[in-house]
């Protein structure tokens, strides 16, 4: 008789619920349909949407098949190695966050002033707003991190460089 898998911790539900959002944010912001996605990773729609949504029953191999269908990869990290000051600093070229908080980036909140009620965005809202306020964007004013999120944001969902900012 097989053995009963343990019941998860809070953390690791809280963690595996992160990771789901952030394949389903993955997924939508490519613009594909759950049907289309879970064929790819090989697996039902059913399947694609209990991971969407962290249940921590479904196997460690089709939450791989997922992830690799929607061009994702997962990193491990050792929570001893928390420490900041001994941390290698974390590449975050091609990296979108899966809302984009309007308070850590003032260019994009300056151009977001007809946004009212929410302190976060979608990939696609933030990609939107830069894309149709480009003309008003100050790009010297712009941070590192802020040249990153604009960069990461059109590789990966699409936008139009050629509207201007070719430096960025």
């Amino acid at each position: 008789m097989p053995a009963h898998a343990p019941p998860p911790s809070d953390q690791s539900t809280a963690q595996l619920q992160a990771l789901g959002e952030q394949i389903r944010a993955r997924r939508k912001a490519l613009r594909v349909s759950s049907t289309a996605a879970a064929e790819a990773a090989g697996m039902s729609r059913v399947t694609l949407h209990r991971i969407e949504k962290g249940e921590p029953s479904v196997a460690g191999g089709a939450w791989a098949n997922a992830m690799v269908a929607l061009g994702m990869t997962l990193l491990a990290k050792n929570t001893e190695d928390a420490d900041v000051s001994s941390a290698s600093p974390v590449d975050l070229t091609d990296w979108i966050p899966v809302r984009v908080r309007l308070a850590d980036y003032p260019q994009l909140k300056a151009l977001a002033w007809q946004v009212h009620g929410t302190d976060t965005l979608t990939p696609m809202e933030a990609l939107g707003i830069y894309e149709r306020n480009v003309r008003h964007l100050d790009t010297a004013a712009m941070s590192p991190e802020e040249q990153a999120l604009l960069q990461a944001l059109r590789t990966g969902l699409g936008g139009g460089a050629s509207v201007g900012m070719s430096n960025v």
